[in-house]
């Protein structure tokens, strides 16, 4: 991304995170730069969510180290004011409002603000009076993300921000999160929305049993493993002109490196026999796949 520094706002060597004898975290290293969006993204088990908090300093490495604009994160007086959070579950209490809510998180983080900026940013201008408890659960989405953007900082961590949201709710949320990158902020995003990750990260970083398994741009990641084409045909019909894997659907699957130059082939086929190709879908290897291709064991993430 244009504009950012070459000095890392997130620095990351070597770092280790054990539980007893169970070791979550295993020598990883990676950096964050300013002005960038990027998605830590893993399995489950990963060990994602503990790299998250020993970054966010709520957790103390067993080895290595963590910076964090040059300084440790557990140096909150330090790091803090420049940070906001968005965890996936704030816990506010129940009984103050929602402007309460902000403005009392608002003044810990040290940072300047107009609690009506920010409410109006997330739409909830209009439950400024209502209490915490009486907020549904996309509602109280909307308030975590208010907490964490208040006074612009300059580093956000968004650990699963769009769960619980409608459509209309997630695309205010992102055209907040792309005026505060046009202002500078630097994005670290977590998310089982694997599109939202393909759609807005400058890198990924997809862990594995504790590592990095890859890392890079989607384009890196996508593109070691081959584009595809889906189609079914009429019965009865001829053999397609390319290998094809006939699936428990009854559709055919081709796998190409060559994505243009194989479609144009099955498009002339399809022409010269009077064939129709239906449910045609093509294009390249998308994140999903990438994270299908980790292990056979892991279905979920």
């Amino acid at each position: 991304m244009d504009g950012m520094s070459s000095t890392p706002v997130i620095d990351v060597e070597r770092l280790n995170l054990a539980y007893g004898d169970f070791h979550a975290v295993k020598d990883l290293s990676f950096q964050v730069r300013r002005g960038e969006f990027y998605a830590l993204l893993g399995t489950n088990g990963a060990g994602k969510t503990s790299t998250l908090e020993a970054v966010e300093g709520h957790r103390l490495p067993t080895s290595g180290t963590v910076r964090v604009f040059g300084q440790n994160p557990r140096d909150r007086r330090a790091v803090r004011p420049r940070t906001g959070i968005m965890l996936q579950e704030s816990g506010f209490s129940p009984d103050l409002t929602v402007r309460e809510s902000v403005r009392l998180i608002g003044s810990l983080t040290r940072r300047t603000d107009k609690v009506e900026r920010v409410l109006d940013i997330v739409g909830l201008t209009r439950k400024a009076g209502t209490k915490v408890s009486q907020l549904s659960g996309g509602e109280k989405r909307r308030l975590d993300f208010a907490t964490a953007v208040y006074g612009a900082p300059e580093l956000i961590f968004l650990d699963e921000p769009t769960t619980g949201l409608d459509i209309q709710a997630r695309d205010d949320l992102w055209d907040a999160v792309d005026k505060l990158r046009e202002d500078g902020s630097t994005i670290v995003l977590t998310t089982h929305y694997l599109e939202e990750a393909q759609q807005r990260a400058d890198r990924i970083g997809l862990m594995h049993e504790g590592v990095f398994h890859k890392e890079g741009s989607v384009v890196e990641l996508t593109r070691t493993l081959p584009a595809t084409i889906r189609f079914s045909l009429p019965v009865p019909a001829p053999e397609p002109p390319l290998q094809a894997v006939r699936e428990s659907d009854g559709t055919f699957l081709i796998e190409t490196p060559d994505l243009q130059k194989d479609l144009h082939a099955l498009l002339r086929w399809a022409q010269d026999h009077a064939v129709e190709l239906r449910e045609l879908a093509a294009g390249p290897t998308r994140l999903d796949d990438v994270f299908r291709s980790i292990g056979s064991d892991q279905t979920t993430f």
